[in-house]
């Protein structure tokens, strides 16, 4: 892991908003509501498409993994919560080291899953009539193998080579985790060449998905305004309004945070930024597809009274 790494042996030391602890009592609020709000509106998504068959389409298919994707970026959300609440500003290199792979991960799990989604949009929009046949089973699944299987591949590449940086003995992140640009920043060499790397897979897993997802929605643009229905057009403008804010807000955050030179951004501006798009945005998502969606609040609906009708029953056998 590079000469001189004793960070390898002692960990990190996050800093967070350590100047500020007003702040982080704030923050560590706002999180928690947001971190509850992620964990019942994402399951609650998941287990109305799966128990309600009317939802067993490709379009909810993606959605489910969307909602299973937000899921597991909640996982980091409990180190933040404890940075925050000044419990524990340490952690080990190995934890470190798992945490930064998963991030990555995620994040490009989410870049190509949104690219998908809007393609599956565009079927549905410009090609309804063949869309079963074109978006069938077999290759919505492979889409997701191939979704996971890159973005792990893509995170093993960057992760690897920030990990591989010399830090000299530097252990202190100014952040609240181990994110890449805050580990790029203790490097005590030249760091140009690794991040030109992560600029190059920025734009191969971030504009890229981004340019498609846009010509996608041009010619769902397009399809919309050609339609003679007004109720079909309505239909299109709510699925496919639901899934380009959740684009914009998320592509939005992280060409922010990423695609833009390093030293161009205050040293609490990062930090804002991944509270946003690890912890508000999760929570935002079932939000977004829930409130302009008539089918899935009907799923959701039928899961609360089946929920509320399995307590009554429990609640009658107990006495």
């Amino acid at each position: 892991m590079g000469q001189n790494n004793d960070s390898s042996l002692h960990g990190f030391i996050l800093l967070g908003f350590s100047d500020n602890p007003k702040l982080e009592m704030i923050l560590s609020g706002v999180v928690t509501i947001f971190y509850l709000i992620t964990l019942v509106g994402n399951t609650a998504i998941i287990l109305a498409s799966l128990l309600d068959s009317r939802l067993h389409t490709p379009m909810y298919f993606f959605l489910r993994n969307l909602s299973f994707l937000d899921l597991c970026f909640t996982t980091i959300v409990p180190q933040f919560l404890v940075n925050l609440w000044g419990l524990n500003k340490t952690i080990t290199f190995v934890g470190c080291v798992i945490q930064l792979y998963v991030y990555m991960w995620l994040g490009s799990t989410e870049c190509l899953l949104l690219a998908v989604m809007s393609y599956d949009r565009f079927t549905a929009v410009c090609k309804p009539l063949h869309y079963l046949v074109i978006m069938n089973p077999h290759l919505c699944l492979k889409m997701i193998i191939m979704v996971w299987s890159i973005s792990l591949a893509c995170s093993l590449v960057l992760c690897t080579l920030t990990m591989n940086l010399p830090r000299c003995g530097n252990n202190i992140l100014n952040h609240f985790a181990c994110e890449m640009p805050a580990m790029i920043k203790i490097a005590c060499v030249d760091t140009k060449a690794v991040e030109m790397s992560v600029f190059a897979l920025g734009i191969v897993f971030v504009l890229t998905p981004l340019f498609l997802i846009l010509i996608s929605y041009g010619y769902i643009a397009r399809a919309v305004v050609r339609m003679k229905s007004k109720a079909g057009q309505r239909k299109a403008i709510n699925t496919c309004g639901s899934h380009l804010t959740v684009v914009s807000i998320f592509y939005g955050t992280l060409i922010y945070s990423y695609l833009q030179p390093g030293n161009s951004t205050s040293k609490d501006q990062g930090k804002f930024l991944t509270l946003f798009y690890t912890a508000i945005t999760p929570s935002l998502n079932p939000l977004i597809y829930t409130l302009r969606n008539k089918d899935m609040k009907d799923a959701l609906k039928k899961l609360i009274r089946v929920a509320y009708e399995s307590t009554t029953m429990k609640r009658k056998w107990k006495s």
